[in-house]
């Protein structure tokens, strides 16, 4: 996989309107190369050339500075060895939801068979501040059961196996998020699960 590709993707979420501002990052793994966005960038406009890239060990090898959430992409990886993309949003709605103060057992209810298709269970992260060690270690614990991540007061993260699947996933957990938003504090009916999908 290429910073091309990369890039392609990162202009898809924008465009999905899920990357506010320069809020949002996103990775991929390349061999044992980490190719990242770039501190201070914005997905919509960030090119091939502005990749960061770092080693396995989070060693900066080349290109701009990378974005602060770093080690939090490489713990993901590290809970994940499927995954060959990760990436970090701040879209509205799935942000509100990690706002909830009681989201219950799972932040994003099983409402639709394709929420539970698509997204598996969804693991809340503590809150621990942006680019910290702490938000690192609660992402790489949660990542290892769940692909699918919503970081309390802050965003999400999806893991994926390549770049369009990232897009879909991010795409589908911001429907779920507004979906869970729209029904909050209503008596609706929730899917078992394991048999919502056969």
């Amino acid at each position: 996989m290429t910073a091309v590709q990369l890039v392609e993707a990162c202009r898809a979420l924008a465009a999905a309107g899920l990357s506010p501002g320069s809020s949002g990052n996103a990775s991929m793994r390349s061999g044992d190369r980490i190719l990242i966005t770039p501190t201070g960038s914005a997905l919509r406009r960030v090119t091939a050339g502005e990749i960061a890239v770092l080693a396995a060990d989070g060693t900066h090898e080349e290109g701009p500075a990378p974005t602060k959430e770093w080690a939090m992409h490489l713990a993901a990886y590290r809970a994940r060895p499927d995954a060959r993309v990760v990436v970090h949003l701040h879209s509205r709605a799935a942000t509100a939801v990690s706002c909830l103060a009681s989201p219950g057992e799972d932040p994003l209810p099983a409402y639709t068979p394709y929420r539970v298709r698509m997204l598996g269970r969804v693991a809340l992260v503590p809150y621990a501040a942006p680019g910290s060690d702490a938000l690192a270690a609660g992402v790489e614990a949660a990542a290892s059961d769940s692909h699918c991540l919503l970081l309390a007061n802050h965003g999400s993260v999806v893991c994926a196996s390549d770049p369009g699947r990232a897009v879909d996933l991010s795409e589908e957990l911001e429907a779920a998020a507004e979906l869970t938003l729209a029904l909050h504090g209503r008596d609706a009916r929730t899917l078992d699960p394991g048999a919502a999908w056969t």
